[in-house]
């Protein structure tokens, strides 16, 4: 049995808007943390909900966040829980994002999946593996987790767009090449943007950067 969300939206009045980006918040956060971004977005995005759920767990590292799975080498948890709970938390998003979709009256292809760290790990994993392709996905600052999988899993191919900082200390830079490497392997479009002089973190040029993808694979222009 999938646990339900809590989630914040942000835009028009439900079952108006023309397309929705839902956010996937990192490792210890929650979804506000990347609500926030609905604001400098909506005046380039008009008729866009903006919908952000919190992970389904507190985080073991940071009680005051959540998490969608543990992260062995940060709290000690063992690979096969954060496998399981990993599993577990994507049938959640899963459900979510159905749900989110039949609330807002709209198709896969007007929704955009936005991750954040370990938000992008859950995008990149769930996206090519849901039946109906959404129009894109986001993915900041994360990495592909099992990409020796992806090809014989996946069932649909949003474009991708993976961005990075080249100072991040928390997710290594060089995650983008291997996450593009394997993406385009399986048949993915997939572009990718190196934020330069930014860490563990989402600058103005990459959202921008973002902005314009999005735009783009909604036809927004």
């Amino acid at each position: 049995m999938t646990r339900k969300l809590e989630f914040g939206r942000k835009g028009p009045p439900l079952g108006e808007a023309k397309q929705v980006v839902v956010f996937l918040h990192g490792y210890g956060a929650n979804g506000a943390d990347l609500l926030g971004l609905a604001d400098p977005l909506t005046p380039h995005m008009p008729g866009t909900a903006f919908v952000a759920p919190d992970a389904p767990e507190p985080c073991a590292a940071n009680p005051m966040g959540f998490q969608w799975f543990p992260i062995p080498w940060l709290d000690g948890s063992s690979e096969d829980a954060a496998a399981a709970a990993m599993k577990r938390a994507v049938e959640d998003v899963n459900a979510f994002l159905d749900q989110v979709l039949a609330d807002e009256g709209l198709g896969a292809d007007r929704m955009i999946l936005f991750g954040f760290s370990q938000g992008t790990m859950m995008s990149l994993h769930i996206a090519p593996r849901r039946a109906e392709p959404v129009a894109g996905v986001v993915g900041f600052s994360g990495r592909l987790l099992n990409p020796e999988r992806l090809a014989g899993e996946a069932v649909s191919r949003p474009p991708v767009l993976l961005l990075h900082g080249d100072q991040d200390d928390m997710v290594p830079p060089a995650s983008l090449a291997d996450a593009h490497e394997a993406l385009k392997a399986a048949g993915v479009e997939v572009y990718g943007h190196v934020m330069k002089g930014t860490g563990h973190g989402i600058d103005n040029e990459g959202l921008s950067v973002a902005l314009g993808f999005m735009r783009e694979k909604l036809s927004l222009d």
